[in-house]
Parts: structure tokens; sequence; C-alpha cells
């Protein structure tokens, strides 16, 4: 595969990510597996490092907007930042085998699939919630507990996105309606977005570490990435929210069939 292909797949999963909102480890590391050819391992911890670098800036104009929450960031990276470094350790200790590579295919197949499922459910989650201004809602944990399940929940979140790239998209934000539900969306958005960065980017360097990341395709795809956000942003303003439901759900059953299909191969199960 040539440097052109990467710009290509990059342009088409940043215009995805602008369309739908659903995370780039969804589509582009099935893209990697499946399309590039490269080891599960790789295509994790470059996808990991594509997140860090893409998300970055999400994170910076929610910033400068006031729309994160960043007590809850705390919390969600007290959990997540030690799993990653965990997950990594472990990684470390064990090496990248082939069995290692089926466990991370395996896990990748159950992540894709769940954000499926979550994707379709997340329009009733958000109920009446407004874009701008505060949502009124009545939260049902509040207090120390919520605090405790936000870190709990920043653990499996920092544990899973480590072995599979996915999750601190779809996932992380309906985490956070459940926990939060007096946040308006965008600062759901804005918090889980900026949660997803040092996440991202601590998983990311873990994989660089272990030699499980490749930083020239890196580079390419966001060649692609950049403006293909930008005009999938604008293509999403002209299309009705219903049709973006049903490519969203269409796009990761498709990758995630992709990839149960290329596990299955894995094993032997089918030709």
């Amino acid at each position: 595969m040539g440097i052109i292909e990467f710009v290509l797949a990059g342009l088409g999963v940043g215009i995805a990510i602008g369309m739908t909102g659903v995370g780039g480890g969804s589509l582009m590391t099935p893209l990697l597996i499946m399309g590039f050819g490269l080891p599960p391992s790789t295509a994790i911890g470059t996808d990991l490092l594509y997140a860090a670098c893409t998300k970055s800036f999400g994170a910076f104009l929610h910033g400068r907007a006031r729309s994160v929450h960043w007590p809850t960031v705390g919390l969600m990276a007290m959990g997540s930042v030690p799993a990653s470094l965990g997950m990594i350790a472990w990684l470390h200790t064990n090496g990248i085998t082939p069995w290692v590579e089926h466990l991370m295919t395996i896990t990748l197949c159950i992540a894709i699939f769940a954000t499926a499922v979550v994707s379709l459910l997340r329009t009733r989650l958000m109920g009446n919630r407004s874009i701008g201004a505060e949502a009124v809602a009545t939260a049902p944990i509040d207090g120390p507990a919520r605090a405790v399940i936000t870190v709990v929940a920043g653990l499996a979140l920092g544990a899973l996105v480590t072995l599979s790239s996915v999750g601190a998209g779809v996932l992380g934000t309906t985490l956070l309606l459940l926990l939060y539900p007096r946040l308006s969306m965008f600062r759901v958005v804005g918090t889980d977005i900026s949660h997803a960065v040092p996440l991202t980017l601590v998983a990311g360097l873990g994989h660089v570490e272990l030699g499980s990341a490749e930083l020239a395709t890196l580079g390419f795809l966001l060649i692609g990435s950049l403006p293909g956000i930008y005009i999938g942003t604008q293509l999403a303003l002209r299309v009705r929210d219903q049709l973006l439901r049903g490519l969203v759900a269409i796009l990761l059953l498709a990758a995630g069939g992709g990839m149960l299909w290329h596990t299955l191969s894995a094993f032997g199960l089918v030709a």
C-alpha cells in the first residue's frame, strides 16, 4: 500500500467522523487491519495516536468555549490513565504474542458491536437536553458515590481503549450522559473529548514503546483526516439526523461484522 492509499483512508474516516461523530477507533482500526494488513496491535497503537492528535484540537476548542467540566475529566482520568499504564505494563510483560493479538481482535469486535448498540440508544439517553444550557434533570447518583463510580468507569475505559482503541468516544459519552444528567450535551461532548486526549496519548505512547505503532502511517492518515473531518462536518449540516443515525449503525455493524469474520478466519473457523 502506498502513501496515497493511507491519505485517502484518512480522508474517508475523517469524513465519517465529521458526519456521524463516531470515534475513529471503531472505523480506522478495522480498516488498518482488514484493508492494509497491519497486525491488530500495530493498528491499535497507530489509531490511539491518531485519536490523540485529532481530539487535541477538539479539546482546545471546547476548552476555549468553557464547555469542559474539568472536575469530571480529572475523576475519569484518575481511573483511565493508571488502567492504561497497567495494561501497557501487562503487554510489555507478556509481549505481543499471537494469542495477545487474538485477544486484541476479540476485544475490538466486542467494543465495536457495543458501540453500535449504544449509538442506537444514545438519542433516548439524551432526552430533552439542550445544546448550550445546563439540562434540568435529577441525578440518580450524587455525591461521593458518583465520584467513585466515575473513577471506576474511567478504569474500565482505560483498559478497553488501550487494548482495542475503541470506547473513548461513544461509550465515554454515554457514561457521562448516565452519570451527569444535569450537564448540557455540549459540555458532555467537551468533557468526553478532553478526557480522551490524555488517555489515548498515554496508551498510544505506550504502544510506541512496545513497538506496536507506525508513526509514518500516522502522518499520512492525519494528512487526509483533518480536511476530511471538516468536509464531514459541513455535510452533516445538510443531512437529516435520522439518516445520520442509520449511517452510524451501518458503518459500525459493517466494521464489526468484518472484524468478526477476520477473527473467525484467524482461528480457522471459516475459510
